[in-house]
């Protein structure tokens, strides 16, 4: 059996008062370092939570930032393609100006040239038809002999002058 005596008890109080004094000295602050670790540590995965949060809103503002950028680059594009369809059409459509511009003034000239050569044509005909009308007045011959002296005269006019001028 168990005997009891006074050293058992002696060294059960001294367990006893050794456990309050542990529980007082070394288990109250250990908890408490214990709480304040664990409340560190919730705080630094709060605070981490927080920061992806925030980490994953700034790639979100990034993101349709970096889509609104790309817009406005596509929009720049588009307005200088457009400005430069523009400036092309407008210069195709001044070019063909010119060339209208150049067609009228070379046919105005042409018409001007025409009428000159018409004119000097004229002016030689009426020359040569005085000399024909005098040659034919010179010689006084008959109706037969005149008609043929001016079919020949025109026939030798028309030789003349188209191969002169045309």
């Amino acid at each position: 059996m168990i005997e009891i005596n006074a050293t058992i008890i002696a060294q059960i109080l001294n367990f006893l008062i050794l456990v309050v004094i542990l529980r007082a000295v070394a288990y109250k602050p250990v908890a408490r370092l214990l709480q304040q670790r664990s409340d560190k540590i919730r705080d630094t995965l709060d605070k981490a939570e927080a920061d992806r949060k925030a980490a994953e809103e700034t790639l979100a503002q990034y993101k349709t930032q970096l889509a609104d950028a790309h817009k406005k680059a596509q929009e720049i594009v588009e307005k200088a393609n457009q400005t430069a369809r523009q400036e092309h059409d407008a210069a195709v459509a001044e070019t063909r100006r010119e060339i209208e511009r150049m067609k009228q003034t070379a046919q105005a000239e042409i018409e001007s040239e025409r009428n000159r050569a018409f004119a000097e044509m004229k002016s030689q005909i009426v020359t040569l038809s005085l000399a024909a009308a005098s040659k034919v007045v010179s010689k006084n011959l008959d109706t037969k002999e005149n008609d043929k002296l001016v079919n020949d005269f025109i026939s030798g006019l028309n030789k003349d002058m188209f191969a002169d001028h045309f």
